[in-house]
């Protein structure tokens, strides 16, 4: 599948390269050869579509060229955007738990406050990314903060919804029996709900936490920052650096890959260990 995945990638670059490299053949006065033409396509310093080889020399040079804290190392750009995305990661977290223990337990707010919850997903991120760090700019709030809202923004409705449900899976005997040895509220919320909760809860924290990281991406374009994948992305599509774009692109992948990773070792350690509810 990976060797399919990249004979497309560079028979893609060859396509869409082809009319640029062909029209530099072309000025250069030469004549040249359908093989000339898939070189030049290949060798194009800002093409259409960077080749894999491309792309890894970009990463390689990015990441062993420049210190770690230097502004041109990519992992320092990635460790800005893994900050923001994992401050709105723990802000979501908190968020979405607290709305779903209050949907679970009072009534009254499924009807009230669910419907608000799955209406706020309706409103698309880059048209209200700007608005928060305008209204937070204002309020004194710039830097980490509104990267860090708008992560919180994408990534606790999965969270909320994957809690509400996880609460409710208790089995209906047991709640029965906590109720029967008069158990109150807050202990069948902790000694049952919750724990029924985990599979749920951590199935919604791995779409929660790569969500976050595009979030944290999407608030570094109207910040104007220098630091973050958001800002690296932005700089290569002003300059028309596609390799740089692209470079950017994989590290976000990965760390979105990482954190998610990070969340199925929490997963195995709490639901899956010894004693686990399963």
């Amino acid at each position: 599948m990976a060797l399919f995945v990249l004979a497309a990638w560079y028979a893609g670059a060859v396509w869409l390269n082809a009319p640029q490299a062909a029209d530099a053949l072309t000025r250069a006065g030469a004549e040249w050869s359908f093989a000339d033409l898939v070189r030049q396509t290949l060798a194009m310093k800002r093409p259409i579509l960077p080749t894999p080889d491309q792309v890894a020399v970009d990463l390689h040079q990015s990441l062993t060229g420049y210190p770690v804290t230097h502004i041109r190392n990519l992992l320092y750009h990635t460790g800005v955007t893994a900050g923001s995305a994992l401050t709105g990661f723990a802000m979501g977290v908190v968020l979405g738990v607290a709305l779903a223990a209050g949907i679970v337990q009072v009534r009254t707010l499924e009807a009230s406050l669910l419907p608000w919850v799955i209406a706020s997903q309706t409103i698309p991120i880059l048209a209200i990314a700007p608005m928060i760090v305008v209204i937070l700019g204002n309020l004194g709030f710039t830097g980490l903060l509104p990267k860090a809202v708008i992560s919180m923004y994408l990534c606790f409705f999965p969270i909320t919804i994957g809690m509400v449900k996880g609460l409710r899976s208790a089995d209906p005997l047991t709640l029965d029996l906590m109720r029967t040895y008069s158990a109150g509220t807050a202990r069948t919320f902790l000694l049952l709900r919750l724990p029924a909760s985990l599979p749920f809860l951590f199935a919604s924290l791995k779409v929660a936490i790569a969500a976050s990281v595009v979030g944290a991406i999407v608030g570094e374009l109207p910040t104007g920052g220098q630091a973050g994948l958001g800002a690296r992305l932005l700089s290569g599509s002003y300059y028309g650096q596609t390799v740089q774009i692209w470079s950017a692109l994989v590290m976000s992948a990965l760390l979105s890959v990482g954190l998610v990773l990070l969340v199925g070792l929490a997963e195995r350690a709490l639901v899956r260990g010894p004693g686990a509810t399963r």
